[in-house]
């Protein structure tokens, strides 16, 4: 992430083609959401959050190096094997959530 966007590679896990269902719907239709959630044994400790926005598919070389820089600083296997890419780029126009406690949760 980086402010209101989220970033995602196509990487070197296993694959039977780089021509991915999920690049051809953003091809379709740019709108997406991703959703993150929390599970816990203690269900006060539940939470989801989830980010609606437009996705652009970055394959140029230039425009995916500062969110692969991003990637390879927070994934530790990205560092030693880079994604080759492209990139799914989404900039977030609305974030909705939800948690069971409103006490701090723990990373």
């Amino acid at each position: 992430m980086d402010g209101d966007r989220i970033f995602s590679a196509v990487d070197a896990k296993p694959k039977r083609t780089r021509q991915l269902q999920r690049l051809r719907n953003i091809q379709a239709s740019p709108w997406v959401a991703v959703l993150a959630d929390h599970y816990a044994a203690d269900w006060t400790q539940l939470w989801w959050v989830r980010a609606d926005g437009r996705a652009v598919i970055l394959d140029d070389p230039a425009q995916m190096a500062a969110p692969l820089r991003l990637l390879t600083g927070r994934y530790p296997q990205y560092r030693d094997n880079p994604p080759a890419g492209p990139v799914v780029s989404i900039l977030v126009e609305r974030w909705t959530g939800w948690a069971a406690s409103t006490s701090p949760m723990s990373p």
